[in-house]
């Protein structure tokens, strides 16, 4: 029976009881043969195991280092919208921060969390639809699935910017086929407040409008902050007052400009009415605007301040020069009139005080038309403001025929139509010295501009001049004490179909603070300002923007710590000194 379990050889002999057995050191049993040292072969085993662990994990290693570090430029590639999205998804765009003059944060970045699925992974996509339409009730259903349903498709948003709550609640869900990712999410903490400044970005966090728009390559390339001129609080104060004068007189919207007189810094900029940029989902057409770097129109007298300028600086008209307001002014295709006119010759201040339209057309008539066009082109009137870091720049309109009747109405402000930044600008430069200075809203931005307009005593004149249409003129109700307030009022009718309406206009007030060392200049403009029982009827600047402005002045210039100069004003009540500056 032993001798079938043998093979070979051994399977012929066979071992009778008490003969020697020799065993060879090896031997086959069923064809299986018994090694020789068991332990040996254990070894053998375990090192080979550890062998093909280690060369799994190396392979491992590899495809991670090639997955996430290295990057494969051996091969061409071109990309769809999906690889685009993907990059971004691995990349989300970083933005600085964006802070006014004082340090104060008033745009900036939070880190947030996306949701975007793979369609191709989804195995039940009414169910994972109705859970995420349960969890994210801003969203419809059918918009969930139609994405889910998108089989060929690998990747597809379905939520920005989720809440923690929401990201804890679908992780728990377990769906394969959903997926997160890292975002940031721009926020404006103070809202409304610098709606048309900043401006907003998109969904991707690319600006769209304002600052955001006009410097993103600044804001994504460098982390450091981008400081502004703007005062927050300055900002605030002038809204503030801005808003409740719109309110007050029922006005379709308003504008105004703070601007330091010396650099052309901007120190607050707003446009009624504005967006929370926040909720970029309401905003209104209107409210998108903005007016004061965009909006163009025909400023009304306030454009008197630069033909005056324009009439001293030529030389071909003194302070001392009177002209016949008797009667109105009969052109060849015009007749020029004045509003409650005095009906009387006018000296040059009086012109002014009494915003006459006949007597400063006259100024510009005697001036032409070749050194019109040469100053007002020097003034910017001819060109958008390019220096300004907004997107919104508005392009100046300008008359393609310029001749007796364009010089006589551009002289008192019609005819050509300009932005609220033109215009404070420019004027900023005529009170200033003489300087002008190319606007800006970031600070210590080099200036890109910088040239001479007029004279240091012409400039000293009209500050002169200005200050008699405060204390005397259209302007009282902007008489600030203590602080020399000089400025001037425009009231412009509004061009409907072609033709001018009468109480539809836009109205205009242009000052300056203190008017014997100048340092800031304020613009105000509201669109559409309604009579009211306080205004007797009447629609006019003196009624509306020049009792603002008094009130925003009041306000903001101890904000700004100008100190009040009483004595100034009590010695001129007094008759004591002249006004000279």
């Amino acid at each position: 029976m032993l001798g079938k379990y043998f093979s070979g050889e051994r399977k012929k002999n066979f071992y009778l009881p008490g003969e020697e057995i020799k065993i060879d050191k090896s031997f086959s049993f069923n064809n299986y043969t018994c090694e020789k040292d068991p332990l040996a072969t254990c070894k053998s085993r375990v090192a080979f195991a550890s062998l093909m662990f280690m060369l799994v994990y190396v392979v491992i290693c590899g495809r991670l280092f090639s997955v996430c570090i290295s990057t494969d430029t051996s091969s061409a590639k071109t990309y769809d919208e999906t690889d685009h999205l993907r990059a971004y998804a691995a990349n989300p765009i970083k933005r600085a921060d964006i802070v006014d003059r004082n340090g104060t944060i008033v745009a900036t970045s939070l880190p947030t969390v996306n949701l975007y699925a793979n369609p191709k992974k989804i195995l039940n996509a009414k169910k994972a639809a109705a859970e995420l339409s349960r969890i994210l009730p801003d969203i419809r259903y059918e918009d969930i699935l139609d994405k889910l349903q998108r089989r060929r498709s690998s990747f597809v948003y379905i939520k920005r910017n989720l809440s923690p709550s929401q990201q804890y609640q679908i992780n728990y869900l377990g769906i394969p086929g959903l997926e997160f990712e890292n975002g940031e999410k721009r926020i404006y903490p103070h809202k409304n407040l610098f709606a048309h400044v900043l401006g907003n970005t998109n969904i991707d966090n690319i600006g769209i409008s304002g600052i955001e728009k006009q410097l993103n390559e600044r804001l994504t390339q460098s982390d450091i902050p981008l400081t502004l001129t703007i005062d927050a609080g300055v900002q605030d104060t002038i809204r503030e007052q801005l808003a409740a004068a719109v309110r007050q007189f029922k006005a379709e919207g308003a504008a105004a400009i703070l601007m330091d007189v010396r650099n052309s810094e901007i120190i607050a900029m707003i446009s009624l009415p504005d967006y929370d940029p926040n909720l970029n989902n309401y905003k209104t057409e209107r409210a998108q605007f903005n007016f004061a770097t965009k909006g163009v129109y025909e400023p009304g007298s306030v454009l008197k301040i630069f033909n005056a300028a324009l009439g001293l600086e030529s030389g071909k008209v003194k302070v001392t020069d009177s002209f016949d307001a008797t009667k109105p002014l009969k052109l060849k295709y015009n007749t020029i009139k004045d509003y409650r006119g005095e009906n009387r010759w006018l000296t040059v201040p009086e012109i002014l005080i009494y915003s006459s339209n006949i007597g400063s057309a006259q100024i510009a008539l005697k001036v032409g038309r070749q050194e019109q066009q040469n100053f007002l082109e020097k003034l910017g009137f001819f060109a958008p403001v390019q220096s300004i870091e907004v997107a919104e720049k508005g392009h100046p309109l300008v008359p393609r025929r310029w001749g007796e009747e364009t010089i006589a109405t551009v002289g008192y402000g019609y005819g050509i139509s300009v932005t609220p930044l033109h215009l404070v600008t420019a004027f900023s430069a005529i009170v200033n010295g003489g300087v002008y200075h190319a606007p800006t809203l970031v600070k210590d931005h080099p200036g890109e501009d910088t040239h001479r307009v007029v004279s240091f005593n012409t400039s000293k004149e009209i500050r002169k001049l200005l200050r008699g249409v405060v204390v005397e003129g259209s302007g009282k109700r902007a008489n600030v004490p203590g602080y020399e307030v000089a400025g001037k009022t425009g009231t412009a009718n509004k061009l409907v179909n072609g033709k001018y309406v009468d109480k539809k206009v836009m109205t205009s007030f242009l000052a300056t603070f203190p008017a014997s060392a100048p340092q800031y200049a304020l613009f105000l403009m509201m669109d559409e300002p309604k009579a009211t029982k306080e205004t007797w009827g009447f629609v006019t600047s003196g009624w509306n923007t020049v009792p603002t402005a008094g009130k925003i002045i009041s306000a903001i210039a101890p904000q700004l710590n100008i100190k009040a100069n009483y004595d100034i004003d009590e010695l001129r009540r007094n008759r004591i000194i002249e006004a000279s500056y």
